[in-house]
């Protein structure tokens, strides 16, 4: 791959989800789409400072400032991708069957998969806009659930992002009021991908990031 990097937003077939609109499906694909614009315009400004050895020079604020928006818009991109790769077309069950590896992951974590979904819910439903995502740990298989800030604040190192659930507005305000994430929360777990989560576990799936 040539510096800079240059990626292509992806294609979801997500039609017909439980609970969340395809309008609402059709705004976030686009909303989606300009956090791939804009990584590319970042990466591009950034590429020129490099290749014109401007990185320490007098331009130094510029890129500094480029550097810490891309985090925000990079993130942006790679977390949509997670959050529509594990969405499944149809709707699901609501939770994963018995021996569902991630529902044993889960048990392993908190005692029990309703201890486990009780936090992951409670953390989605926390006021401010972000990302609720249970991580595995790669060292004891754990399964911790972390509230991320806008996109790139409380993302933890190292850890492999298993379940991401978008909580800002734009995922849901065509289909529920603002105090209404608790139903958008409910709706989301009834189109969920156990069998993605699956593969997640131990790095078995590889992310296909947008390129």
């Amino acid at each position: 791959m040539s510096f800079p990097s240059t990626y292509k937003a992806r294609q979801f077939n997500l039609s017909n989800l439980q609970g969340i609109s395809d309008e609402t499906l059709e705004m976030h694909f686009k909303l989606y789409e300009g956090y791939v614009k804009e990584t590319n315009k970042l990466n591009e400004k950034i590429a020129e400072f490099v290749k014109g050895g401007k990185v320490d020079q007098d331009e130094f604020a510029e890129y500094s400032e480029l550097n810490r928006r891309l985090g925000f818009e990079y993130n942006g991109m790679v977390l949509h991708e997670y959050y529509f790769d594990n969405l499944k077309r149809g709707g699901s069950t609501g939770d994963p069957n018995r021996t569902s590896a991630f529902r044993k992951a889960a048990e392993k974590s908190f005692g029990s998969y309703d201890s486990w979904k009780a936090e992951f819910l409670g953390i989605g439903k926390m006021r401010g806009v972000g990302w609720a995502i249970c991580y595995e740990n790669p060292t004891n298989g754990l399964l911790p659930n972390h509230w991320i800030t806008l996109h790139e604040t409380g993302n933890v190192a190292g850890f492999n992002p298993v379940l991401v659930m978008d909580v800002w507005e734009h995922a849901f305000i065509l289909d529920y009021k603002p105090a209404d994430r608790p139903k958008y929360i409910e709706a989301f777990f009834s189109n969920i991908d156990w069998n993605t989560l699956d593969k997640r576990l131990h790095g078995q799936a590889t992310h296909q990031l947008a390129a």
